[in-house]
């Protein structure tokens, strides 16, 4: 990557990107915000972030760095892919120049930090529908019950974007383009809990709903992790419940296979999942790349079978007389 390039990056708001991800700070001042640090629970707020030069430090832990450094503690990558991804967050790439000022409003913070609920409802307004069903290929007959419009406020403009209930009551947030983010408080969430194993584990929502759409029925129980770095709150969950058995769906990457090991190294018998989608960067891509090879080929038999026009001959047969 370009030096240039990786400055940008650097320049991005950490403020900005925390707030993406439903993290807002308890005390703002002019030149610096304090939140409870991001990478544990506390109750006291520990964790700085530095708005003039735009760095974090933990005094808890006593490490910061930069928002790449966060980047990869809080998504659990390396860090060329905390480059890449933060690089595809902030320039746009792959995407229209709309979906990017959307993006970029979507985590542009309110003077206090935070976003202000306006309502939550039960109908899922018409683009956001065509997004789950065209670009994500989800049943939306099944997935349904699991999804709420979220309505929310930022610096005076109104977003409404897909809920994704937790546990704690808080909800994990898509919007139809890059929006990615969290309606504190954050949590797992149980799906189908009838503590029969093995459990069905998701790193996310998305793979979740795309795992009901490829089913005829569910009879798993299944748990979103809504992000790997909830591993100890799905210990807890399976370990408070005796569960020992888990399938677990996680990304195709070294986060995910991060993950794997970590509930392997906690006493489970993990099964992996993820063999069956290799080549996929996860569970909803293996789905979508199937639900199209198969929409494909449906059109290409349309064709094949299409019944073909013949013309009437125009000579005449005479028929002889006995």
């Amino acid at each position: 990557m370009k030096e240039e390039n990786l400055s940008t990056i650097k320049r991005y708001p950490i403020t900005a990107y925390l707030e993406s991800k439903g993290i807002t700070p308890v005390r703002r001042l002019a030149a610096y915000a304090m939140y409870r640090s991001p990478l544990r629970d506390e109750r006291h707020p520990s964790f700085k972030v530095d708005t003039e030069k735009n760095l974090w430090i933990d005094y808890a832990e006593g490490c910061g760095g930069s928002i790449i450094d966060l980047y990869m503690r809080l998504e659990g990558c390396t860090l060329p892919e905390a480059i890449r991804r933060l690089g595809h967050m902030i320039s746009g790439h792959r995407i229209s120049n709309h979906q990017r000022t959307e993006a970029y409003r979507h985590t542009t913070k309110s003077t206090d930090g935070s976003r202000k609920l306006i309502g939550i409802s039960d109908d899922l307004p018409p683009h956001l529908q065509d997004y789950l069903t065209k670009e994500r290929c989800i049943d939306l007959g099944r997935a349904r019950p699991f999804l709420r419009c979220v309505r929310y406020e930022v610096q005076g403009r109104t977003y409404e974007v897909i809920g994704f209930a937790n546990a704690s009551g808080g909800y994990e947030l898509r919007g139809a383009g890059l929006f990615k983010g969290t309606l504190a408080p954050k949590d797992i969430t149980p799906a189908f809990p009838d503590g029969r194993q093995p459990v069905c584990l998701f790193e996310g929502f998305m793979d979740l709903l795309s795992f009901l759409s490829m089913k005829e029925k569910v009879g798993s129980h299944c748990l979103v992790m809504n992000s790997v770095a909830n591993v100890g709150r799905c210990i807890r969950y399976l370990r408070e419940r005796h569960i020992t058995v888990l399938r677990a769906f996680l990304d195709n990457d070294d986060a995910g296979r991060r993950t794997l090991s970590a509930f392997i190294e906690a006493g489970f018998l993990v099964e992996d999942m993820a063999v069956h989608y290799q080549g996929c960067k996860d569970l909803n891509e293996f789905h979508v790349n199937r639900i199209r090879r198969l929409r494909e080929q449906q059109g290409q038999a349309t064709i094949t079978t299409k019944p073909t026009h013949t013309t009437k001959p125009t000579h005449t047969i005479k028929l002889k007389r006995r």
